[in-house]
């Protein structure tokens, strides 16, 4: 029986464990801090727990929304725990440290020390908040996500460095529950690496939320001084207020991993793999946010059943063709593939297909028609990308994600009967439209 030792219990380590027991391997799973990682403890299940919390459900007083956001994570992570007992997982709760390509040295919170033997190794430590020299982070005036999870009252004021998903996540619902919220990009516009007029909508969204946006300017310096934090901007515009919160992405986590004394080659701060998720030492593999690839939880689990396979004499690799993005704002906004702008940079004579949700019975039904679905198509008719914005944008992607991952044309998606009423109307029309056949277009 196959020996797999994997470093990192997050959706990526915690799903590669699960997957290498029903493959029948003898697993052991490494975890210094709580099953799940980041994305159930700190990151995706707590954000949107907060954001459903008041959207969805109405709850209007902040102890209660933080209070049911712990109660979904600690059930969450029992789960994820009754799995890994269920499938004979071993899991040991400590800091990990690669010795040599079969042997990993775990510190116990006592003390204590033990050696793990094994025959193949998963890296699946996750990423961190970034946070630049230049802010005097403090994880209290001035947070990452981490600490503003973990907030026990709401300040009455918070400026956001970043206009990405997580500042926009965190900036609307702060907003939403009084706190008066600065948003600073230094990109022309929020989620500046989604489509420009998907931006747009959220931008106008957030604004009427009362979120104040600084797009297309820089902080120039950042001081944290008798309770209150004070943001220069280049155009000479000084922000107070009481928290910070730095949102400008992450960065991989491998700090004490023992990379160098195996030999893994690393650029930039990532682990290079190749197709296979293995390392430049065979045997020892590595998936999710420590690798190049992008940073998203459906990412390192794809990556982590993989490297499963592979680790156990399978060849088994990952298209990174048509990966989801998601966005649980109001209104939500999801996007799969390539986008307009980035389609034409790379010379594809782009087609469009666009339907508002304006035009549909469904959306008026539950009020919500703010939003559109816009489809792109190659020369061939083959959809190489698609954005939302608009109600259950984040679930309706899926099927644009598989139109993408199969190559399927517009015509093929337009051809398939939709049912009605339903928001995935939407998606057809999009797809009729990029034909210019779009019969309830405008």
């Amino acid at each position: 029986m196959t020996k797999i030792t994997i470093i990192g219990a997050g959706p990526g380590g915690y799903v590669a464990a699960l997957k290498a027991a029903i493959l029948g391997a003898d697993v052991t799973l490494i975890e210094k801090d709580k099953l799940g990682g980041t994305c159930l403890n700190r990151g995706c299940i707590p954000t949107k727990a907060l954001l459903a919390g008041a959207d969805v459900l109405g709850i209007n007083d902040f102890s209660e929304i933080s209070k049911r956001k712990d109660s979904i994570v600690k059930q969450l992570v029992g789960g994820v725990g009754f799995l890994t007992q269920n499938r004979r997982v071993k899991v040991i709760q400590g800091t990990a440290r690669l010795t040599s390509a079969t042997r990993v040295s775990v510190a116990m919170e006592d003390g204590s020390s033990q050696t793990v033997e094994a025959d193949k190794i998963i890296l699946a430590t996750g990423s961190i908040p970034a946070v630049p020299g230049f802010i005097p982070y403090d994880g209290d005036l001035i947070m990452t996500s981490d600490e503003a999870l973990a907030l026990e009252t709401l300040p009455d004021s918070m400026t956001i460095i970043g206009g990405g998903v997580i500042g926009c996540e965190f900036g609307q619902f702060y907003a939403r529950n009084g706190v008066k919220v600065n948003m600073v990009e230094m990109m022309p516009h929020i989620l500046p690496e989604e489509d420009d007029e998907t931006a747009k909508v959220l931008a106008k969204a957030l604004k009427k939320d009362g979120v104040q946006i600084y797009a297309g300017t820089k902080s120039e310096r950042i001081e944290a001084e008798n309770g209150k934090v004070h943001v220069t901007l280049s155009d000479g515009t000084i922000l107070e207020s009481d928290k910070l919160l730095v949102s400008i992405g992450r960065v991989a986590f491998t700090e004490g991993l023992g990379l160098d004394a195996v030999g893994i080659k690393t650029e930039k701060g990532k682990i290079v793999v190749n197709d296979k998720m293995e390392t430049s030492v065979p045997g020892i593999y590595a998936i999710g946010d420590i690798v190049d690839t992008p940073l998203l939880a459906h990412v390192a689990s794809r990556e982590g059943m993989a490297a499963v396979e592979n680790a156990l004499g399978g060849s088994r690799s990952v298209s990174y063709r048509a990966i989801p993005r998601c966005i649980y704002t109001s209104p939500e906004v999801a996007a799969v593939g390539m986008t307009e702008k980035k389609a034409r940079e790379a010379g594809i004579q782009v087609e469009i297909g666009q339907f508002a949700f304006s035009g549909l019975g469904k959306a008026m039904v539950i009020n919500e028609t703010t939003g559109f679905v816009k489809i792109m198509t190659d020369e061939n008719d083959v959809i190489i990308g698609a954005s939302i914005v608009g109600p259950h944008a984040t679930d309706m992607i899926s099927e644009l994600t598989l139109a993408v991952h199969v190559g399927m044309t517009a015509e093929t998606l337009g051809d398939v009967i939709h049912p009605h009423p339903t928001l995935s109307e939407a998606i057809m029309e999009a797809a009729h439209d990029v034909h210019k056949q779009s019969v309830h277009s405008f």
